[in-house]
């Protein structure tokens, strides 16, 4: 692993395919406006360094794709053309003038400005768009829930998991960050780790806590960061101060374009994609699985000696729902008459 305080390019632990969408991309108040046209901006500038040599229709034609990525990003060539009333032709010689060599790479760059910009509102408005029942759309959520199951298999690398449930190994404390819907994770995480034995948490509350936490992490620690999209400001911030405290981090997102990616040592990717308003966490929820496997495997004697204690819970513990313990005092008088 990666020290914290070296400057270099995070190391990668598997890579999938960008979200569609999720839930941390949003903007919200008077920004709203303003973020879009900046990510936009950028994008030109990313993609048409010789922009400059479009002419004025091309331009206007290259905005209006761009404005309306949320309807374009899927489309081909040919439907591009359709939607704007000019020819394939014109589609392909537009992106050419940009340095594309293939509408597909351009295609590729779209997709991830739709990814950067839109909304949980807009993403239910697009899907909205589409003629499809709900009983449809039930089966197509656990379809993209099962495409992205499917990706994480394909893609995912054990050894590298193993290499960092060794840095958790290691680890004295383990913090794990998430924030809204990531809380979930990061709790189920931390809920693991502590059945191995490891001292793990998962704040929850005010920025107040998790920089309190911070303050009294070292070295020998580890931060853990769940976030996608463009991160929650929360969650990238702890990212960066722990980076700059020389504190291992380690990140769980869904694009190695994100701010996690960025300024986390080394992290994994499960794709989020969904197909209406709510992300798709079954990914991200198989790789914590895989990661606890590993830490459990990696270090076997250690992992059933934490569960060995826990073992009578499971036979004597009041915890449990027993349906003799909750037969009501008529019920048991009746038995009895």
């Amino acid at each position: 692993m990666r020290s914290a305080s070296k400057d270099k390019t995070p190391r990668k632990v598997t890579g999938l395919a960008l979200s569609v969408a999720d839930n941390e991309s949003s903007t919200n108040g008077s920004g709203t406006n303003r973020n879009n046209t900046e990510k936009q901006e950028a994008l030109l500038s990313k993609l048409a360094p010789s922009q400059s040599n479009l002419s004025s229709s091309r331009k206007r034609l290259l905005a209006k794709i761009l404005d309306e990525s949320n309807e374009t990003y899927f489309l081909s060539s040919r439907d591009m053309g359709r939607r704007y009333g000019v020819n394939s032709a014109t589609i392909i010689r537009t992106i050419q003038a940009l340095g594309y060599e293939k509408f597909a790479d351009f295609s590729q760059d779209l997709r991830e400005h739709f990814v950067t910009t839109i909304t949980p509102y807009t993403a239910m408005k697009a899907a909205e768009q589409t003629a499809l029942t709900i009983d449809d759309r039930i089966r197509q959520s656990i379809e993209k829930d099962i495409e992205n199951l499917t990706d994480l298999r394909r893609s995912i690398e054990p050894e590298k998991l193993v290499e960092f449930a060794g840095r958790i190994n290691i680890s004295q404390r383990i913090v794990i960050i998430g924030i809204d819907f990531a809380a979930s994770l990061a709790h189920a995480l931390a809920y693991g780790l502590v059945r191995l034995g490891f001292d793990a948490d998962a704040p929850i509350g005010s920025s107040g806590v998790i920089q309190n936490r911070l303050k009294i992490m070292t070295p020998k620690d580890l931060l853990i960061a769940i976030s996608f999209g463009r991160g929650l400001r929360e969650t990238i911030d702890a990212v960066r101060t722990a980076r700059r405290r020389n504190i291992p981090s380690f990140g769980i997102t869904n694009s190695d374009q994100t701010p996690i990616a960025k300024y986390c040592d080394s992290y994994l990717i499960a794709s989020i994609a969904r197909t209406s308003f709510i992300d798709s966490y079954a990914a991200p929820v198989a790789a914590i699985n895989a990661l606890l496997v590993a830490c459990a495997h990696s270090q076997s004697a250690r992992s059933l000696e934490h569960l060995r204690q826990f073992e009578e819970e499971y036979f004597a513990s009041a915890r449990w729902y027993s349906e003799s313990k909750n037969i009501s005092r008529p019920e048991i008088e009746r038995k009895n008459a």
